[in-house]
């Protein structure tokens, strides 16, 4: 009996096209029942999934792109491109399933399914996501134990390899302890990741950066998220939205103040935006701003609660944003971001006073996962903050909210990398525990069902891994217009993530659950990846969404 051969990338291509097609349609459609994107609240379910199937047909582009590069150079291989083929027939796959369910509410019915997907080109994607290609990819994984040896230019594999050696030497060995025990990430930590520069990557040379672009941040993030997402993962996610905000709208006196700190780890940053009854609708922020003279320096009085305020303890300045102007119908308009100095605490509850009687306390949040950071929620009575602190100065009043979400654009970008490392570390933690697991007589890693699921889960990290790599490259190109990538990186890595460890949680049987494998802290970690940064609901609707129909 011949054996049936593996597709090939241009089947992948062929079906992307029809993905296309069909897509076409949907937004079309879609774009028509929204009015242009005003009226995505009426449609939010279609909304939503027509934004996700967008997602998933961009990150199918990226990796045929990613992989035709790759071969361009000559450093393809067969399983490279076996693993490929089967990211794309899984996206493909779900991006067909995810529109079948609203063609009728489209408008566009039946028909336009079978045209897109004809009997030939469902058969050839049924060849894409086959039991044969995901176990072949899934026996790799097992042989490998699930290193990612993802090819990258030389400067780039020389940042990934130095940042994985800092990681598995200086970051792994303390994760389960800082978890377990819900510590702060110990200092030596912070101060190496100084040393190396991980904290100045995107931050230009002149302001004291290294200036290394959003791919090689990117990398960075993923290996440091591969060996703990909450003990070094996401220590350079905050300094990067403060610096983000300060390029984007800061004076040049503040950038050349503040920025060579956060590049050199001088100061650590913390996020003030949330609110306990405000979340996604930054907009309607209450934390309130008023001018104030203290002492004979003129600056501003900040009062109101604060919440989800990452790593507030430890920061040295929190970078918080605040209603300037009392008239709430002024909405975006009156908020302003302020640079807010206080003294660093390592406990889980802090108050600071000052002398002229301002207060700031916090008090960090119990979660199951994502410890070492510890969210605080704020509490500011009349705090004080001098003039000079206003992002942007006078002109930067009145545009916080604005300067907040080009933050948050990068946030969201290494929210995409976080996911794929802490896919990684899921990966080849079942990898090794399935080749060491032995029942009825044989390594679990030999039954078939094992090898296809390890192979399913490389294949959707290699989607993951592959957007999330393009929107680093774009950010390079242009923030400004690589903010909804970025947000598409952040929705599918982030969903990879929590798919991925859970399954891997699955293989581990029983020991899945006991906190002493590691598997158990990356699915508590993964859960929050798809909540901050902004909420996966609100991606979709508000970000994507309105991008895509607007």
């Amino acid at each position: 009996m011949t054996e049936t051969p593996h597709p090939s990338l241009d089947d992948a291509r062929t079906l992307l096209a029809a993905a296309n097609e069909l897509l076409e349609k949907a937004v079309e459609s879609a774009k028509q029942l929204t009015n242009g994107g005003r009226r995505i609240d009426d449609h939010q379910v279609l909304t939503e999934r027509v934004a996700y199937a967008v997602t998933e047909a961009v990150a199918a582009r990226e990796v045929i792109a990613s992989l035709e590069e790759i071969r361009g150079e000559g450093r393809s291989n067969d399983m490279l491109e076996l693993t490929a083929v089967g990211a794309v027939g899984d996206l493909v796959a779900n991006l067909r399933e995810r529109l079948s369910s609203i063609v009728d509410d489209l408008g566009i019915g039946d028909d336009a399914m079978e045209a897109a997907f004809p009997h030939d080109l469902r058969r050839l994607l049924r060849s894409t996501t086959s039991e044969a290609l995901y176990r072949e990819i899934g026996r790799h994984v097992a042989e490998t134990r699930g290193v990612n040896d993802y090819p990258l230019d030389e400067m780039h594999e020389q940042v990934r390899a130095q940042v994985r050696e800092f990681a598995s030497n200086e970051v792994m060995p303390e994760a389960e302890r800082i978890h377990r025990g819900d510590e702060l990430v110990p200092e030596v930590v912070i101060s190496a990741m100084a040393d190396l520069g991980f904290f100045g990557l995107s931050i230009p040379e002149e302001y004291g950066g290294v200036e290394m672009g959003n791919l090689a941040m990117i990398l960075t993030t993923e290996e440091l998220s591969r060996a703990s997402l909450a003990a070094a993962g996401s220590l350079i996610t905050r300094p990067e939205i403060l610096a983000k905000a300060l390029l984007g709208g800061g004076s040049e006196e503040q950038k050349r103040y503040w920025l060579p700190k956060l590049a050199s780890g001088e100061i650590m940053a913390g996020i003030a935006v949330t609110e306990p009854d405000i979340g996604s609708d930054v907009a309607s922020a209450k934390c309130r701003a008023e001018r104030a003279k203290i002492d004979g320096q003129d600056g501003w009085l900040i009062s109101g609660p604060k919440s989800w305020c990452t790593f507030a303890g430890r920061a040295d300045v929190l970078a918080l944003l605040a209603r300037t102007d009392p008239d709430m119908s002024k909405g975006a308009k009156g908020l302003s971001l302020f640079i807010v100095p206080k003294e660093p605490f390592t406990g889980h509850e802090f108050e600071t006073r000052q002398p002229g009687g301002g207060r700031m306390t916090g008090k960090a949040d119990a979660t199951p996962g994502y410890r070492g950071m510890h969210s605080f929620t704020l509490q500011l009575d009349d705090y004080f903050v001098p003039a000079e602190n206003l992002v942007g100065g006078e002109k930067g009043e009145g545009r916080g909210f604005y300067l907040q979400m080009a933050g948050f654009a990068a946030g969201r970008l290494q929210t995409g990398g976080r996911g794929c490392g802490l896919a990684q570390a899921a990966l080849e933690e079942t990898a090794k525990y399935v080749v060491d697991r032995v029942q009825f007589g044989r390594a679990i890693s030999e039954f078939q069902l094992t090898q296809f699921t390890l192979g399913l889960m490389a294949a959707k990290i290699s989607g993951a891994r592959a957007i999330t790599y393009a929107a680093a490259r774009a950010f390079d190109e242009d923030e400004r217009a690589a903010g909804p990538l970025a947000a598409q990186a952040k929705l599918l890595a982030c969903d990879v993530a929590v798919e991925v460890s859970q399954q891997g949680q699955l293989m581990h049987g029983g020991w899945g659950y006991a906190e002493e494998y590691p598997i158990s802290r990356y699915v508590v970690d993964a859960n929050v990846l798809p909540i901050f940064e902004g909420v996966k609901p609100i991606l979709e609707l508000k970000v994507i969404g309105r991008a895509v129909l607007s």
